[in-house]
């Protein structure tokens, strides 16, 4: 069923270069300098956030760190700071539950709400944004781009248009002529593949797509071209909720040198399950599934996953699983990258058919949890992982904070390529791809096809 609005009360609020912007905050001499968030200039990790002064030389976010450091040889670049990062996302959000609590958090620097109930309070859905703006500048020194619209994914699209500081209203009815003029890259679910099929049609822009017959979108792109050309119009039925669910929780590591040293890939992928495992504990959610991902010298990238028995958020059953997974993919191989990813996740409440794992563990695993966070990430590590030169938890994937949620539904075959309004995109080695299939760098069809995310 089509949701129907009559006004323009969704708001989507997005952080400005939100890692870089903190460091810059919290470091005056940064000011007016190109700050690239993500690592060493030499090191093979990828770009979390450049500044506005370094995208002016050309560097982006997911571009290697190499590349930026050829771009911008006067770049400052620092490394990821997560649990700052947090902590100031936190903040943000905050504020924001001040205007509505109608709020659904869709990554570390941005947020939808739904301010229809709080006009009376507050006054139009601009002013609202106005106010938020305001609030977000003085109190925490940072500025937001806001987009306001009668749907999420044209709020979304509009927050990306006046970048840093921006404020963009669509009002109610003109949803179809605001995108009309912007490319078919900007529409949720336009991935390369898409994209293509599209040109061949025709479409350049939204416009385009929004004028070729339904029935011509669904002999070319299944069903999935429906609901393209219901988003070409500014058609979105999904509403804003704070209880979205995260779907999935992964965290992993790209080797300074290729290693086929087995015992550098096995304590890696520990450490990377005691990082998933930390998350989904804090997340109040146990998995019931996990995928490795490997990627060799040859950049071949393979995912490999398994359901196991009864779910779980200990340590020691993930990473027995994903190192079963990975070893017959890294034997004989030198591997860049591996990755290990939880999903499948359920409430706690909801597994009392499956049995309690050993209580005793968890006891152990939640004080862990706590010497942590009191302490710092390396305060308390296993023994294995004294020598290894890993990074912690809190710096291996900041960007979207797992949250107790209540599970939705999976998207369908044809969402496949589609950037999620709440699975946002993260900086990274790769994508994840599909599991079980071997694919390289670069083949299109993986998660994260569509433009470049603005941050």
């Amino acid at each position: 069923m089509i949701r129907v609005v009559s006004r323009a009360t969704i708001l989507h609020v997005d952080l400005d270069a939100f890692f870089a912007a903190v460091e810059q905050r919290d470091r005056p001499e940064l000011r007016g300098r190109p700050v690239i968030v993500g690592g060493a200039p030499g090191a093979r990790g990828v770009v979390s956030t450049a500044s506005y002064e370094a995208r002016r030389f050309g560097v982006r976010s997911a571009m290697p760190l190499r590349t930026a450091a050829a771009l911008c040889p006067e770049g400052v670049f620092l490394a990821v700071d997560g649990a700052k990062y947090r902590r100031v996302s936190g903040e943000v959000m905050a504020i924001l539950r001040r205007f509505t609590p109608s709020i659904e958090q869709a990554s570390i620097d941005e947020a939808f709400l739904d301010v229809a109930g709080s006009e009376a309070l507050f006054g139009p859905a601009e002013e609202i944004a106005r106010r938020i703006k305001a609030a977000v500048r003085d109190e925490l020194g940072l500025t937001i781009s806001v987009g306001v619209a009668s749907t999420k994914l044209v709020a979304k699209i509009a927050s990306d248009l006046r970048k840093p500081d921006g404020l963009v209203t669509v009002p109610a009815g003109q949803e179809a002529a605001f995108l009309a003029p912007l490319p078919i890259a900007r529409l949720w679910g336009v991935g390369p593949q898409t994209r293509a099929a599209l040109t061949e049609l025709g479409a350049a822009t939204i416009g385009d797509l929004a004028a070729i017959p339904v029935d011509t979108l669904v002999r070319r792109l299944g069903q999935h071209g429906a609901t393209l050309h219901e988003r070409a119009l500014g058609i979105d039925p999904s509403p804003v909720g704070g209880d979205a669910a995260a779907r999935s929780v992964s965290h992993e590591h790209t080797f300074g040198v290729d290693t086929a040293d087995p015992e550098t890939i096995e304590a890696t992928l520990l450490a990377l399950a005691e990082g998933v495992a930390e998350r989904l504990r804090g997340g109040r959610v146990r998995a019931s599934t996990i995928t490795v991902k490997i990627r060799d010298s040859t950049f071949r990238t393979v995912t490999r996953q398994r359901t196991l028995a009864a779910p779980t958020d200990l340590a020691e059953p993930i990473y027995r699983t994903a190192l079963e997974l990975a070893r017959p993919e890294t034997r004989g191989r030198r591997i860049r990258l591996v990755g290990v990813a939880a999903s499948g996740l359920e409430e706690p409440a909801q597994l009392a058919l499956f049995g309690e794992e050993d209580p005793r563990r968890h006891r152990a695993a939640e004080a862990t949890d706590a010497i942590r966070h009191r302490f710092g990430d390396r305060a308390v590590t296993r023994a294995r992982l004294l020598r290894a030169a890993l990074p912690g938890a809190e710096d291996r994937d900041p960007t979207q904070p797992l949250e107790r949620r209540r599970l939705g539904p999976r998207p369908t075959a044809g969402e496949r390529e589609s950037t999620q309004p709440h699975e946002p995109r993260r900086a990274g080695d790769g994508a994840w791809s599909r599991p079980d299939r071997a694919r390289p760098t670069g083949d299109p069809g993986g998660a994260d096809d569509g433009a470049e995310p603005a941050d």
